[in-house]
């Protein structure tokens, strides 16, 4: 019965975009279907097999996954406005069987401007988009959360400039859906970004991040502050009113996390070298890169791109660092130190900054799923993370190396410091005599003592195409 009602839901989307849509709409309409199944070895799914899949992979060992989809791109080149969206439907049966939309969208654009409402996945921050370990406040670790969000998403040249400036930038307001310990949470999101260099050979960018967890009822707690004049102290982090919790009314209203990117560019006639740092903030004011308190927590990455090597595409090493947090402690003998941050825990929000009990951040910060918790008790990490893609005899290929050394946290400290050494090897094909089918197998191991010894793989097959071609 439960298929019955995924093929038909499936085929009323179908159905509705033939409906609301032109035929020029149509054809510039993509579909996608895919099917994927994962076996491990140990009680769960390897750490590179289920991490940074956007939500998408079981953490149980065996899993099986049907997802179809609809797109359209809005297309701002010829058009000054246009609309786009996208559905994606996956049915997986792992324990049982779950059906969701990984993404759900619709939105609009007037030039450079946007207009999004629905489950979207995104990549905030300035890390490399496939191989890295995963941006310190937003990874692809977790779904999408459903959000509304306008802004500027490109960047985009400043005018009377001489185009050396470029800017972008995002309004984010959203639902936390899991419901796992508070009901109703609400997101506040909003990141600019300033780069400098337009066509120069070298740009740097700045950009800030500032994310805010609030409202919902929590457990002990009760019932938080939401209406507007709330939201307006949690956009200027801000302490609460009368109606909100005593901690929150000295320090600020709701769980409030910024993070700092910056990034070298440097273009080169066949190379690009990019340089690129984060850091996290869980207390205000923020300070400025190296006068933070906890500036030797961060991320370190450093990506070599190459159009002349097809073999080697890319080369990436990144080192992250969390275990100072601002020194162990907050508080003591009367003096307040502002540390034992904790990252990505709150007292009031007790789950975290975690969405369906997966580390909204990065993945080497251990999701609560991993001890069938709800809160984060493994933030104080170290790692180092390498990665290299490149194509050989028509078959891409991926491979990851990470190597981390995990200490719990500072409430809650392991009596011994544990490994966790994670690898993945990916390869991908396309199949042009069968209409482009393409096929993709990864074999992921993990070794030491934080996550077991583990070895898994994954299978894809997936089409991709657009309608009326």
């Amino acid at each position: 019965m439960k298929y019955i009602r995924l093929l038909n839901i499936l085929l009323i989307l179908v159905g509705s975009v033939n409906f609301v849509a032109s035929q020029s709409s149509i054809r510039n309409t993509s579909y996608r279907l895919e099917l994927m199944g994962t076996t491990s070895s140990d009680g769960k799914s390897a750490f590179w097999l289920q991490n940074n899949q956007n939500g998408t992979v079981a953490f149980q060992p065996h899993s099986a996954h049907f997802s179809a989809g609809l797109s359209k791109q809005a297309d701002t080149e010829n058009r000054i406005f246009d609309y786009g969206f996208k559905v994606d439907a996956q049915a997986m049966v792992s324990d049982k069987l779950h059906f969701y939309f990984p993404e759900l969208y619709v939105n609009t654009r007037l030039k450079m401007f946007e207009l999004k409402a629905g489950r979207s996945i995104e990549v905030f921050g300035n890390q490399d988009s496939i191989l890295s370990s995963g941006g310190l406040l937003f990874s692809q670790n977790a779904l999408p959360i459903p959000a509304i969000s306008a802004g500027i998403p490109q960047f985009t040249t400043v005018p009377f400039t001489f185009n050396l400036i470029e800017i972008k930038g995002a309004l984010i307001h959203g639902y936390f859906t899991d419901n796992i310990l508070a009901k109703d949470m609400l997101l506040h999101h909003k990141y600019a970004y300033l780069r400098i260099g337009g066509s120069l050979p070298i740009k740097l960018q700045y950009g800030l991040h500032h994310v805010a967890q609030w409202g919902g009822s929590v457990p002990d707690f009760g019932q938080q502050p939401t209406e507007l004049k709330n939201y307006l102290r949690v956009f200027f982090a801000k302490e609460g009113g009368d109606d909100a919790v005593v901690y929150d009314q000295i320090n600020v209203l709701g769980n409030h996390l910024a993070s700092q990117n910056l990034k070298l560019e440097l273009t080169l006639p066949h190379f690009q070298l990019d340089a690129y740092w984060q850091n996290l903030s869980e207390d205000g004011p923020i300070r400025f890169i190296t006068y933070a308190v906890n500036r030797s927590d961060g991320l370190w990455g450093v990506a070599l791109k190459s159009n002349r090597f097809p073999a080697v595409k890319r080369i990436l090493y990144e080192y992250v660092n969390t275990t100072d947090q601002s020194g162990p402690y907050h508080d003591k003998d009367g003096i307040v130190y502002g540390g034992a941050d904790s990252y990505f825990t709150n007292g009031i929000y007790q789950s975290g900054w975690t969405y369906f009990s997966r580390t909204i951040g990065t993945p080497l910060i251990t999701s609560p799923i991993y001890f069938g918790d709800f809160s984060i008790t493994n933030n104080r990490v170290k790692a180092h993370h390498f990665g290299i893609n490149g194509e050989v005899e028509k078959v891409n290929y991926k491979i990851l190396l990470s190597f981390t050394k995990n200490y719990g946290s500072y409430s809650l400290p392991y009596e011994q410091m544990k490994t966790g050494n994670m690898f993945l090897v990916e390869l991908n094909r396309k199949f042009p005599f069968l209409s482009n089918v393409e096929t993709s197998v990864s074999l992921a191991a993990d070794r030491g003592s934080m996550y077991g010894n583990n070895t898994g793989v994954m299978i894809k097959i997936k089409k991709v195409g657009n309608f009326l071609e």
